[in-house]
């Protein structure tokens, strides 16, 4: 698990993109300050298998734009593959919903109620020269396509979503959201 602990220590912490927001606010009043709160929770989670060796996560993401903000919370697994680092997405517990899932309202749950997202194609993440990228193209719906890519290091992480119904892009930015860590 070498690799995938010095991948969590990029990814894990509370970040925030305040110095993109400020520049770009002056000529995209749609572009979102954007906060990342990303917690690792392995130890609220009961009846993993003893040799277990992944990592879940909860992704914290908040999206202040217009005036209202947006909470997107999900809760992931990251694994050491052969090729990089997985990431695969889990449906949320049974009794959370997004308005309210964070790392402090998790409760202990049981791995075996965990449920793996089958709309969200797992992203790999593959490293050179301390920056790890990698994203993934799913199919929400047959219509629905959300595209993601990220890059990290030790100086940012880097997101860029998008989503297009019938290829015409529904959301997302231009420019990738570019995360400082806070904390």
């Amino acid at each position: 698990m070498g690799k995938l602990n010095e991948f969590m220590v990029l990814l894990t912490g509370n970040f925030n993109n305040v110095e993109q927001f400020e520049r770009m606010k002056q000529t995209h009043a749609d572009f979102p300050f954007a906060e990342h709160v990303n917690t690792i929770c392995n130890e609220k989670i009961t009846n993993m298998p003893k040799d277990f060796k992944g990592l879940f996560m909860v992704e914290e993401s908040y999206y202040t734009a217009n005036g209202n903000t947006h909470a997107s919370p999900h809760l992931f697994l990251f694994t050491e593959e052969e090729a990089g680092i997985q990431l695969t997405s889990y449906e949320l517990p049974d009794g959370y919903k997004k308005s309210t899932f964070t790392y402090e309202a998790l409760t202990s749950v049981d791995y075996h109620d965990l449920n793996i997202s089958e709309k969200f194609t797992p992203a790999l993440f593959v490293e050179s020269n301390g920056v790890w990228e990698g994203g993934s193209t799913s199919m929400f719906s047959p219509t629905l396509k959300f595209t993601l890519f990220e890059r990290f290091s030790k100086d940012y992480l880097e997101v860029s979503e998008s989503m297009e119904v019938k290829g015409k892009k529904t959301f997302g930015y231009d420019e990738p959201i570019l995360y400082k860590r806070v904390v």
